[in-house]
Parts: structure tokens; C-alpha cells; sequence
């Protein structure tokens, strides 16, 4: 059986933004409240290695990309922009916010799967710190990002239904 390969719509360039989106939401989630501590930083490794294995099984290859250099790319990523939180934010936004046109050339399928991938995941990095045990509590401002108001909502399309017949007696 051949694999089909679910990102041929898109270029090596768009690929490699996608897979930037893991570090660069960790990034703006972990690091909304000005501190990215060591435990959401581990989280986010953590959760992206579990994605290599977990459902929806068409992301498992892309996680495993995702996982083999996502240290390397999250901390050349965070050392490329501001300092300033207000000013990271905005950067990250827009660069996340460049994924709509790339999720706009997959299937609807794939691209819903990336974007619940991505919210879901955002919210993850947001209960990994805080709260009891340190571990589920949100902050207020990374409730601001956890749903990523960057991206345009996508909605998974279900094939229409062929009409059952009706006969006119």
C-alpha cells in the first residue's frame, strides 16, 4: 500500500512553517505570562513525542518530524525574536497567523486535523504549569492565546448525503 503523502499541496517552505507552529505556539503560550519555565518547555516535548503515536494516526509522520529537532528549532526560534512579550506576541501572531493560506491549500480533512492539533495542543502548554500540583490552572493571559485567534476556524465538511429518492406517486 502507498502512502499518500497528505502535505503534497504545499511547498518544503510551507511544510517547515507548519512545523514551526509547534515551537512558536509553546513559545507564545508558555511565555505569555513572561516566563517560559522549564515544565511547559518539557510538556511541549513531551506532548509532541506522544503525537507520534497518537490519533489521528495521518499526523503521526508529521509529529515525528516535528519531534526530531523540536528543542533545536523552539530554541533558535525564541533567541530569533523580542524580548519584549507585547512585541513577541505580535510577531508570533502574524507568523501563526500565515498558516491560514497553507492550511487553505490541504484537504479539509488534514487542515482541520492540523488545527484542532494546534488549538488542542495550545491549551495543553497552557495547563502545564499552575494550579494544583502546579498543573491545570490557566493564567489570564494565556487564555488570551490558547485558542489561537490568529487562525481561522476550520470546520471538518462532511460529504453530502446523496438525497434518498422520492417518487411521486
Amino acid at each position: 500500500m502507498i502512502e499518500q503523502d497528505i502535505f503534497s499541496g504545499i511547498s518544503e517552505v510551507q511544510r517547515v512553517k507548519l512545523k514551526d507552529a509547534l515551537g512558536l505556539i509553546t513559545i507564545l503560550v508558555a511565555g505569555a505570562d513572561g516566563t517560559i519555565d522549564e515544565q511547559e518547555l518539557n510538556w511541549a516535548e513531551k506532548l509532541t513525542h506522544i503525537r507520534t503515536y497518537a490519533e489521528p494516526v495521518e499526523l503521526n509522520d508529521f509529529y515525528k518530524e516535528v519531534e526530531a529537532d523540536f528543542y533545536d528549532r523552539y530554541k533558535s526560534m525564541l533567541s530569533e525574536l523580542s524580548s519584549d512579550i507585547s512585541t513577541r506576541e505580535g510577531e508570533i501572531s502574524s507568523r501563526l497567523g500565515d498558516l491560514n493560506g497553507i492550511l487553505n491549500c490541504l484537504s479539509n480533512p488534514v487542515a482541520y486535523q492540523l488545527y484542532t492539533s494546534f488549538t488542542s495542543f495550545a491549551k495543553h502548554i497552557a495547563k502545564a504549569s499552575g494550579g494544583f500540583l502546579r498543573f491545570g490552572s490557566i493564567s489570564s493571559e494565556e487564555k488570551r492565546w490558547i485558542n489561537l485567534p490568529m487562525l481561522d476556524p476550520i470546520i471538518l465538511e462532511m460529504p453530502e448525503e446523496e438525497e434518498e429518492g422520492t417518487t411521486e406517486e
